[in-house]
C-alpha cells in the first residue's frame, strides 16, 4: 500500500521519545508535517534533531509544552492551529500496589492520560468536522481490557481511552472524521525498560529480563517478546490515512496478542 500524508498536518503529544517519536517518524516519512510535543522545549528539540536523522526531508514544528494542561493545550494551538491528524499518545505509568493509591493519583492518572486527551480532541476537531476530513487517535494499551494487577491505575486510564474512540467517533458520525484508540501491547521503549528491570532485576542481562517478564507476567502474550515501537507506528500511519476512511470508533489491537480474545 502507498500512504501519502501531504499536506496534512499532525500533532503528535508526548513523542519526545518511544511510541511517539516512531510515530512522528512514520507520518513525517509519509509526508505530513508533524508537531512533536514533550515539556522540556530542550528535550524536543533534541528528538526533532534524531527524528531528522531519521527522515532527513521531513517538516517537524516543535511544540516544548505540556499537554496534561490547560495551558500547555493552548501552547499547542498557539504554535499549530490547524491540525488533521491527533495523535494522543502522551502517557504516564508505574507499578503500584493498588491499595497504596491514594486520590491524588488516580486523579494525576486520569488527568494526563484521559483528560489531556478530551481537551485536544475538543479543541481541534470542531475544524475538522468543518473540513470534512480529521484522523483523531488515542494510544491505548492492552492494559485497557487485560487490566494488570501491579498498575490497575494505568489500566484504568487506558479503558477510558476506549470510551474515548468510541464516544468521540459518533460525535463526528457521518462525516469525513475518523476516531480510534490503538490497543498497544509491551512495546519496547525506554520506560518501559525501566518499569520491567524494576519489576524483574537490574543486574540481569536485558534479554533474561524480557524473557522473563514475558513468561510471568504477559504468558498470554503470543509474540512471547516485547513490541518495537515502529511497530504500533505502522498502524497509526496507516490509520491516519485515506485508506483506512472506513475504520472508525474502533479499538484496533497492536498487541502482539496479549488480549485472549477474538474482539477486544
Amino acid at each position: 500500500m502507498q500512504i501519502s500524508l501531504t499536506g496534512r498536518t499532525a500533532l503528535v503529544t508526548g513523542s519526545t521519545q518511544g511510541i511517539g517519536a516512531a510515530v512522528a517518524a512514520g507520518l513525517a516519512a509519509a509526508g505530513a508535517r508533524v508537531a512533536v510535543n514533550g515539556r522540556d522545549p530542550e528535550r524536543v528539540e533534541k528528538a526533532i534533531a534524531r527524528l531528522r536523522d531519521d527522515v532527513p526531508d521531513g517538516d517537524f514544528t516543535a511544540i516544548g509544552a505540556d499537554m496534561a494542561t490547560e495551558d500547555g493545550a493552548a501552547v499547542a494551538y498557539e504554535t499549530v492551529p490547524d491540525v488533521d491528524i491527533l495523535i494522543n499518545n502522551l502517557g504516564i505509568f508505574g507499578a503500584r500496589d493498588a491499595l497504596d493509591i491514594d486520590d491524588a493519583e488516580w486523579r494525576r492518572y486520569f488527568e494526563v492520560n484521559v483528560l489531556s486527551a478530551v481537551r485536544l480532541t475538543r479543541m481541534y476537531m470542531p475544524r475538522m468536522l468543518e473540513q470534512d476530513w480529521g484522523r483523531v487517535q488515542y494510544v491505548a494499551s492492552e492494559s485497557a481490557v487485560a487490566i494488570p494487577a501491579e498498575m490497575i491505575q494505568y489500566g484504568m486510564s487506558k479503558t477510558a481511552m476506549l470510551a474515548l474512540g468510541r464516544g468521540f467517533a459518533k460525535r463526528a458520525a457521518g462525516t469525513g472524521v475518523t476516531v480510534n484508540s490503538v490497543l498497544a501491547g509491551p512495546t519496547h521503549t525506554e520506560g518501559v525498560e525501566e518499569f520491567v528491570r524494576g519489576i524483574v532485576g537490574r543486574d540481569l542481562p536485558w534479554d533474561e529480563v524480557q524473557r522473563t517478564f514475558m513468561r510471568e507476567y504477559r504468558p498470554q502474550s503470543l509474540l512471547q517478546r516485547l513490541i518495537q515501537p515502529a511497530e504500533i507506528a505502522n498502524m497509526i500511519v496507516y490509520l491516519s490515512s485515506d485508506l483506512a476512511s472506513a475504520t472508525t470508533g474502533a479499538a484496533v489491537r497492536v498487541d502482539g496478542g496479549v488480549i485472549d480474545s477474538i474482539l477486544p
